[in-house]
């Protein structure tokens, strides 16, 4: 047996070089660091959102290929959004839209499309886009939850919607082949989005999360946005869901 010591790993090429992704709600949050991450691997990102200014300051501090202010849920401009995009791309990834809790009984019909279409309609819209304008091997990635997986009053749809994504993800994933489709299902994210819904309590659920969760911390965006672009160079993942929750949902 030799004991010459093994050759130093030479430096290995960006994983995303000369790939272009898309990001549907990328002016902060997951988004926002899946677009950092990307870049960093080489990748030239595209953002939208809701918040122009917000997503001018995002664009600015990733470098950009561009940037349109949006909003996602309207069809129409969702479909110039793509068609307006300057050649074929490699990667989606659609962080838009958040859970819609409170009492099932207590949503009229209206509150009760707009939770669902949040996350449902809007897969299958962008996945009607993706046809022709991602490439071979690239990928789409939704993104989900863990936390309405056990179900408790007041949750409003999040357990339909949560337990409806991966079917949804999987029947998507036959449709659009060769491009891949893949669910990202995170628990409590420390993001902007969070510290909005939970106001007052955030610093509370953090420490919970801290002295509960396996992982002794709470899971960031940057954790997020590393598992995206594994999802975006394993060209062997399609139709999957993975959990991303420290463990949430077994100590939860």
């Amino acid at each position: 047996m030799s004991s010459d010591p093994a050759p130093a790993a030479g430096p290995r090429d960006p994983a995303l070089l000369g790939q272009t992704l898309v990001v549907i709600g990328g002016s902060a949050g997951i988004g926002l660091a899946t677009a950092r991450h990307a870049r960093a691997e080489g990748a030239r990102v595209i953002l939208t959102g809701r918040d122009a200014e917000r997503l001018r300051a995002a664009a600015a501090e990733v470098g950009a290929l561009g940037a349109t202010a949006f909003d996602a849920d309207d069809p129409a401009r969702l479909q110039r959004f793509f068609e307006e995009l300057p050649g074929q791309i490699d990667h989606v990834l659609v962080t838009a839209g958040h859970p819609s809790y409170g009492r099932l009984l207590d949503m009229d019909a209206e509150q009760t499309r707009r939770a669902v279409s949040g996350h449902i309609a809007l897969a299958v819209e962008v996945a009607r886009h993706v046809v022709g304008r991602v490439r071979p091997g690239g990928t789409l990635l939704l993104l989900g939850g863990t936390g309405a997986r056990r179900v408790r009053a007041g949750l409003g749809t999040a357990p339909a919607v949560t337990a409806a994504m991966p079917a949804l993800t999987a029947g998507l994933a036959l449709e659009l082949a060769p491009v891949r489709v893949n669910l990202i299902a995170a628990g409590f994210v420390d993001t902007p989005l969070s510290a909005r819904l939970l106001g007052d309590g955030l610093d509370a659920r953090r420490e919970e999360l801290r002295a509960t969760l396996p992982i002794g911390r709470v899971v960031a965006p940057a954790d997020v946005a590393a598992l995206a672009v594994h999802l975006m160079t394993n060209t062997a993942v399609t139709g999957a869901t993975y959990d991303i929750d420290g463990g949430q949902q077994f100590v939860g």
